[in-house]
């Protein structure tokens, strides 16, 4: 069985870590933010200590548009975490309203009559960035032939908050449980069809998305606004600029008018409410793909690991933690499992702490980017606390272990996670 560490690390591994190599010596740029900066924040991190807290440059007004019900959300700071009972009985895709959001700053209200999308950099024609800038409206895109693709949505920090609660480890970063999934049905154009529209030269090698949410401090430090880049073969693979989620235009928390979709991969490389995108011929840079979104700890080399790309294995109970059971009455447990390298081909679950272990029955045919629903029958014998456990496998061979790899900021928690329910 391949171990945790392993699946982070893919065919870009190597190549990444060269990338990031050639900027620490100073032979490639950070796009905007000092190298010194970078460096100082890199250390910090490395070194185990928290970084900086970031603040937002608009902190005064609402940072999210849509109602947050708490039956539904559970609200962390700039962000809403779904719960999973509000899940039961949804069916496959997650309603719009029960999405979770994940924003660095605040949700910006944008009029698509007025956004532009602009391509520019040296990747386009051999250009120089300012003389070759091709922009698309709205109307544009839509013109462009339409792709539909259900996939998940999740930050890499989902899980986090059980490095501390079941290993007893201390990590940085928004205390998720489970809940920064959702699963849609995105439509929009293919990024490839988009690129290849403004003209990419065939010495291109990187694509940096940046959204029009505002721009992001940590430690006083300006950052700039959300961006971080994307190999080539990635970006021509399978990624769309999206403008419909489950049928609907895209909610402003979402993305609206148009965000990216990086089907497979951590959230942040979904960039929402995209406004420019970076085509070079070098390796970019920026503080979520140097500092951010990388893996620091003792399993990893001094620098850290290469930027976070596939998420993990995953599984969650469509369930309220500590719900109440009644002893002797049959129940039927719901739950989904999802995998950024493969389709789920197994469940397993146990009621009784892990001592012992059933397989679950899967109501969705195993596809990849997505999650699978799945049920167990279970009749509580015996009064008292117990823990409920979900192992998902994947199609790749990868299996939740018992224990995550420990990494600073807490990012790709995929053990079995022990939700506990009291029987009565």
């Amino acid at each position: 069985m391949p171990s945790p560490v392993s699946a982070t690390r893919h065919d870009e591994s190597a190549y990444d870590r060269r990338r990031l190599s050639q900027w620490l010596s100073g032979e490639a740029r950070a796009d905007g933010v000092t190298r010194r900066r970078l460096l100082t924040l890199l250390a910090a991190t490395a070194a185990g200590a928290a970084l900086p807290p970031p603040y937002l440059a608009h902190a005064a007004g609402p940072t999210i548009v849509k109602p947050l019900p708490p039956e539904w959300f559970i609200r962390r700071d700039t962000n809403a975490e779904t719960r999973w009972e509000a899940l039961r009985g949804t069916g496959h895709h997650t309603p719009n309203e029960l999405f979770f959001v994940r924003n660095h700053t605040a949700t910006p209200v944008l009029d698509a009559a007025d956004w532009r999308l602009r391509l520019w950099g040296s990747g386009l024609g051999g250009a120089p960035p300012e003389d070759r800038p091709v922009e698309f409206g709205y109307d544009d895109l839509r013109a462009l032939p339409a792709v539909t693709r259900t996939a998940f949505v999740e930050c890499a920090g989902n899980g986090r908050s059980y490095f501390t609660t079941q290993q007893g480890e201390k990590v940085t970063g928004t205390p998720w449980t489970l809940g920064a999934i959702g699963v849609a049905r995105w439509r929009g154009v293919r990024l490839a069809d988009v690129l290849r529209k403004a003209g990419l030269s065939s010495y291109a090698m990187d694509v940096q998305p940046r959204g029009l949410d505002a721009e992001f401090f940590s430690g006083g430090e300006n950052l700039g606004r959300v961006r971080r880049p994307l190999p080539l073969a990635k970006a021509l693979d399978d990624v769309l600029l999206a403008y419909e989620m489950n049928g609907e235009p895209l909610p402003y928390d979402h993305g609206y008018p148009v965000r990216l979709l990086v089907p497979w991969w951590v959230g942040i490389a979904s960039i929402k409410w995209v406004g420019d995108i970076e085509v070079s011929t070098q390796p970019l840079y920026s503080p979520w793909n140097t500092i951010f979104y990388r893996l620091f700890g003792p399993a990893y080399p001094e620098e850290g690991s290469a930027p976070l790309s596939r998420q993990v294995v995953r599984s969650a109970f469509e369930l309220a933690s500590g719900a109440r059971f009644t002893v002797g009455k049959g129940q039927v447990l719901h739950g989904r499992s999802w995998s950024g390298a493969g389709a789920i081909a197994r469940v397993d679950v146990s009621t009784d702490g892990g001592t012992s272990w059933c397989p679950a029955r899967l109501h969705d045919w195993p596809r990849a980017g997505t999650w699978t629903r799945w049920s167990l029958t279970w009749k509580p014998d015996t009064v008292g606390d117990t823990h409920l456990m979900a192992r998902a496998t994947d199609t790749a061979g990868r299996t939740q272990p018992d224990t995550a790899v420990t990494n600073t900021q807490g990012f790709l928690f995929d053990a079995v996670v022990r939700h506990p329910v009291t029987v009565i």
